[in-house]
């Protein structure tokens, strides 16, 4: 039996998704960590796309910032760990 590893990526992994949920581009979107504080794009974060749903981690402490999971025509996000999120108008 071959077992699934957690593949890291970039925010870039999860571009798709954040766009059929935002009407604007979120790569760019510049979050701060509720952990320790630190400012990221999107585009710059790790994903874990291989858990219950899509989980997104800060680089610099590794705390969860994100949760997204889609599902039955829904989508349910959880950004308890982004104490802002900044982005530009389209």
């Amino acid at each position: 039996m071959t077992q699934v590893q957690d593949m890291k990526l970039d925010g870039n992994a999860i571009a798709g998704l954040l766009r059929e949920i935002f009407a604007v581009e979120m790569t760019t979107a510049r979050g701060t960590c509720a952990s320790c504080g630190a400012v990221n794009e999107v585009g710059r974060v790790e994903v874990y796309i291989h858990a219950p749903g899509t989980v997104v981690r800060c680089p610099d402490c590794e705390q969860v910032l994100m949760r997204v999971v889609h599902g039955r025509g829904r989508y349910w996000v959880d950004m308890t760990g982004v104490r802002c999120l900044e982005f530009a108008e389209s």
